[in-house]
């Protein structure tokens, strides 16, 4: 089992920064590879970005390239996603999730999951 908590989440204006961590205890977080997905009121959850185990490898939605930076640090069991240019569609609940080494954008692909942090845009 892996137990993931989000926090980093607030209220920020349109053109802001937020970074939002994600801490994993259990089993070694090394061994997985972690995802951010996000989703906002009346829609399905999407995929925001995703890093292999090693850190190496990072994908990211087109609507965030460019904007938001996943990183982590195996010795603190922590994920981070740094959200730069900051707009008011990045409105939503953000989750992390973690799957075992390789990087995926489905959802569904995600074993384990935090339970989610709010952050909120406003334009």
């Amino acid at each position: 089992q892996v137990q993931l908590v989000e926090s980093g989440g607030g209220l920020v204006q349109a053109g802001g920064s937020l970074r939002l961590s994600c801490t994993a205890s259990g089993r070694t977080f090394a061994n997985y590879a972690m995802g951010w997905f996000r989703q906002a009121p009346g829609k399905e959850r999407e995929f925001v970005g995703s890093i292999v185990d090693s850190g190496l490898i990072r994908e990211y939605a087109a609507s965030v390239a460019g904007r938001f930076t996943i990183s982590r640090d195996n010795a603190k069991n922590t994920v981070y996603l740094q959200m730069n240019s900051l707009k008011s569609e990045d409105t939503a609940v953000y989750y992390c999730a973690a799957r075992s080494r390789l990087i995926a954008t489905s959802w569904n692909e995600y074993r384990y999951w935090g339970q989610g942090t709010q952050v909120t845009v406003s334009s």
